[in-house]
């Protein structure tokens, strides 16, 4: 953040900065994919043990530790885990609007705008000529 408070000396200086923050978004992407996979296996095992018996034994990993307790003991820690990531995820969403934000500025301020590779630009140009691809018609006359 330092190098940010004082004004970068030239154009490289600039772009450095500028794919530092970007990475810093891209970093903040994954780990908020990372965590909402987590969330879904959270929700995964608390749907598979909810109907089940209370007093029945389950097998839960802690620390590498594979322990054994009852689903009474286990269901609550998992729902609280559970919580407890979405609220992380919550706060990173937080921070990557932020960072947004941030960028956003940043692009104004000296005026950066990215520029698509000439791969991209010719698929995009091939997708608006062939715009009907991939549409199958039956027959015109056929009323079966």
């Amino acid at each position: 953040m330092a190098a940010r408070a004082e004004e970068p000396i030239n154009e490289q200086a600039v772009a450095n900065i500028y794919g530092s923050m970007r990475a810093e978004i891209n970093q903040i992407y994954s780990k908020i994919t990372e965590l909402e996979m987590e969330v879904s296996e959270h929700s995964l095992v608390i749907n598979a043990i909810e109907p089940l018996d209370p007093s029945r034994r389950c097998y839960r990993m802690i620390g590498g530790v594979l322990v054994e307790r009852t689903i009474k003991e286990v269901l609550p820690a998992v729902q609280r885990n559970k919580e407890g990531i979405e609220e992380v995820i919550a706060r990173l969403n937080e921070a990557l609007e932020k960072k947004k934000k941030e960028i956003s500025d940043f692009e104004t301020k000296y005026k950066i705008r990215m520029r698509k590779p000439d791969a991209e630009v010719k698929e995009e140009s091939s997708r608006k000529e062939g715009s009907a691809q991939g549409v199958l018609v039956g027959p015109a006359g056929s009323n079966e």
